[in-house]
């Protein structure tokens, strides 16, 4: 069975490049598009993240390395990596920081960017060569929790400290911006959060959540 991918840009011809590359290169069954961060978490709310999601560091919504953080609590499940045109050292290291699985410069050949990508799909955590190391052994993710539709007590066992703390100021009523004033984080990696909170709950809506959870 091939793997089941989201790439997530906003340059529409690297992204459909990269789809092309996936379905002939990797035997990619499914591969969906989005060109902005929300509509990646539409997604990844309906549908969940997959084997795989490949995205770019500064498209629209992104949050920088906090988003790429959430999004590896969110959905552990899948590798996440960065393809960026962007090969700032300084980018990289804090990416890799945040425990994605692999920082792939755009600037790369096709051939080498597939090879890159079967590497993480592989289990290794891709490393560019200007760090200075190619590949490296893949963190250990024994301390990810998992996180499926209604799991537990309808999923707030496997949300992590900071998705609690989100899900907390979203029963108080909470728009997005406000709680990331509330949490002195971006708008874009609270909606990662909730993102991870409605994949966890088995619901698609902030409507559906509070109802939810307000019945139990």
């Amino acid at each position: 069975m091939g793997i089941r991918a989201l790439v997530a840009d906003d340059h529409e011809l690297f992204r459909s490049g990269l789809k092309q590359l996936l379905i002939d290169t990797l035997d990619a069954d499914e591969v969906r598009e989005a060109e902005t961060l929300d509509q990646a978490l539409e997604m990844l709310t309906s549908d969940g993240a997959g084997d795989l999601v490949l995205l770019d560091l500064r498209m629209p919504g992104m949050s920088g390395v906090e988003a790429l953080s959430a999004l590896r609590d969110g959905f552990p499940d899948a590798k996440v990596a960065v393809v960026s045109a962007w090969e700032d050292r300084g980018d990289i290291l804090a990416a890799l920081g945040a425990g994605v699985h692999g920082y792939i410069p755009k600037s790369l050949p096709s051939a080498e960017i597939a090879a890159a990508i079967r590497s993480i799909l592989d289990g290794r955590i891709y490393v560019p060569q200007s760090i200075g190391r190619r590949e490296q052994g893949a963190k250990p993710d024994g301390a990810a929790a998992s996180l499926q539709p209604n799991s537990g007590a309808f999923g707030q066992d496997k949300l992590t400290g900071r998705q609690k703390e989100v899900l907390t100021e979203l029963l108080k009523g909470q728009a997005s911006k406000e709680i990331a004033r509330t949490l002195d984080i971006a708008e874009g990696t609270v909606k990662i959060h909730l993102a991870a909170i409605y994949r966890a709950l088995g619901v698609r809506t902030r409507a559906e959540a509070i109802a939810k959870l307000k019945s139990h």
